[in-house]
């Protein structure tokens, strides 16, 4: 019985760390509340028009540009047809 309430203790105490510690950056990720993106740092999804925030999203490299794009759906139309999404930019 002692077991399971001092394994009960540390995952708490482990929970609570992560949480609001030292590991809330792995949770919450690294972005900063004071550092927010503004509209240059957003790309353009070549199939649908969306901006897409540069550290977010999907994103392919053809020939040598990297597109960004906001869905899964919208790289697997891209994936079957680049050089129609590339014109229309």
């Amino acid at each position: 019985m002692s077991d399971w309430i001092s394994f009960l203790i540390f995952a708490g105490l482990f929970y609570v760390m992560m949480r609001y510690g030292c590991g809330a950056h792995m949770i919450h990720g690294r972005q900063s509340k004071h550092n927010k993106q503004d509209e240059s740092k957003n790309d353009v999804d070549p199939v649908c028009g969306m901006n897409v925030d540069i550290d977010k999203g999907y994103g392919k490299m053809h020939e040598g540009t990297l597109y960004r794009f906001c869905s899964h759906k919208c790289l697997e139309q891209f994936e079957n047809a680049p050089v129609k999404y590339i014109n229309q930019t």
